[in-house]
């Protein structure tokens, strides 16, 4: 077979993340497992986020290599200069109405330059979920399989999926702002599929509005909607930690795999020496002083607090979580984003300071894996984004859980009543309550049985990413239907 006949057999996969971190980072591991495949990869970054990327991983870290490169698409935003998440109802517009053409013509320029390249035509899209405006057009035109990746736990896609039926039976939007606190969220919704026992309050907050037109509430029931168009769907998360969900939802849409936890994939498919191992995806620079810091502590000793990439803290807050963590007593570090605390900087008192001096650690931003599965981490406090509970759960790592906004108030739920593995912190921070779950989650009998529950968590993700295990098989069944 010459070398041109090689290279159109080869088949190749163009990866689009939502634009941002956690989400390009869990479609990052996602295109890595392709490529150990012997796929090719395109992975398509907005250019606001490529530029970012430049500018924190250094002008040459999105060289990629021979079978993987990094392009952009335009997002249709005003320009920007600026190193924080963009806003989501901006994004939300952006991309149902800018990005469809822009992405319609990368694909059709891949397939031109195909034939007189090394880069073989386009033979199918892994979409993030929440961009499925943006592709499904792409794969009916070309006539390729758009397979829809979700970077979020199938509980909380199936309560996206029933926002709409929620409105039809005129339970949500809120008829106003009383029903945030009268008890009305507490109503228990026993007709979504394999949720039994949820409340509207536990289900994603986009529904938490009294406007029928919120750009958030009606975006999340259209890419429900979009859902459909898919060609297969599939999830971060692993049959045994879902499978009621896992199975209403396999028989609602034609083909749903659960294929994580990724990064456990990774560590076994991918070779250290492998190229895709070289590089990462984090839009601040990461401080490895931390690290080192770490390794200063005793095993089990120390909390890792982050609240992500996107969640925003009043003063208020910042100042009642540090004397929380002051009065714990116990070692921390806490990852604070320039962009952490809403319109202001995030100054800490001088009486914090003094109290904590020797036994906290502060940096901008980390590697989390690396943070987790350190000997010396023994809690992690979290907003609930879902690629921060996943890799908690990877690494054995019990939580305390302060949901923000979006799925993260689903994922709490979860962690806390169904997996056992997290301790909930109430909206409201009070230094008090840090506090006291710190000291638990270290010290006390329900501290002890979270440690045990996620170990066994960690035992099971470990089996389904094994040669055998359930996200391989699943993950070998979908490449084997997109191949014939």
């Amino acid at each position: 077979m010459d070398t041109q006949s090689a290279t159109a057999k080869r088949s190749h996969a163009v990866c689009l993340p939502a634009p941002y971190q956690s989400h390009i980072g869990a479609m990052l591991k996602l295109a890595k497992l392709l490529y150990s495949k012997g796929f090719y990869v395109s992975f398509v970054n907005t250019e606001y986020n490529h530029r970012r990327l430049l500018t924190s991983r250094g002008t040459r870290a999105l060289d990629g290599f021979p079978g993987f490169r990094f392009l952009t698409i335009p997002d249709g935003l005003p320009p920007s200069d600026g190193d924080t998440s963009q806003d989501g109802n901006a994004m939300c517009d952006a991309v149902r109405y800018n990005m469809s053409a822009p992405f319609s013509d990368l694909i059709s320029n891949l397939n031109n330059t195909a034939s007189s390249s090394d880069v073989p035509p386009v033979t199918c899209i892994f979409t993030d979920g929440h961009m499925s405006f943006a592709t499904n057009d792409a794969a009916q035109e070309f006539g390729i399989p758009n397979i829809h990746f979700w970077p979020i736990p199938a509980c909380a896609f199936m309560g996206l999926k029933h926002y709409q039926t929620l409105r039809e039976k005129g339970l949500a939007p809120l008829k106003d702002t009383s029903y945030l606190s009268n008890g009305y969220l507490d109503t228990v919704i026993d007709w979504i599929p394999g949720m039994k026992g949820i409340k509207l309050w536990d289900l994603p907050t986009f529904l938490r509005t009294t406007d029928p037109d919120d750009v958030l509430f009606n975006f999340s029931i259209d890419l429900a909607e979009e859902a459909n168009k898919a060609s297969a769907m599939i999830f971060h998360t692993f049959d045994a930690l879902e499978s009621d969900v896992l199975n209403a939802l396999s028989s609602m849409y034609p083909r749903v795999f659960a294929i994580g936890p990724l990064s456990l994939h990774i560590n076994k498919l991918v070779k250290e020496e492998s190229p895709p191992q070289s590089f990462d995806c984090n839009l601040w620079r990461e401080d490895t002083e931390c690290l080192r810091w770490l390794s200063t502590k005793e095993p089990n000793s120390v909390l890792y607090v982050n609240f992500g990439s996107i969640a925003v803290l009043t003063r208020e807050e910042l100042i009642e979580f540090a004397m929380g963590l002051a009065n714990s007593k116990h070692p921390f570090l806490w990852i604070i984003r320039p962009d952490l605390v809403r319109g202001d900087s995030a100054v800490l008192p001088l009486e914090f300071i003094e109290e904590t001096k020797g036994r906290r650690m502060f940096a901008s931003w980390c590697s989390q894996e690396a943070v987790l599965n350190h000997l010396s981490i023994g809690g992690f406090l979290t907003h609930c984004g879902w690629n921060s509970m996943i890799e908690s759960v990877c690494a054995g790592v019990p939580m305390i859980c302060w949901p923000s906004f979006g799925d993260q108030r689903t994922n709490c739920t979860y962690a806390c009543s169904k997996w056992e593995i997290g301790l909930e912190l109430s909206g409201v921070v009070k230094r008090e309550e840090v506090e006291r779950l710190v000291k638990e989650l270290f010290d006390g009998d329900k501290g002890k049985q979270m440690k045990e529950r996620i170990a066994e968590w960690k035992k099971l993700a470990e089996e389904a990413t094994d040669p055998n295990g359930s996200s391989s098989i699943n993950f070998d069944n979908l490449l084997n239907e997109l191949l014939t």
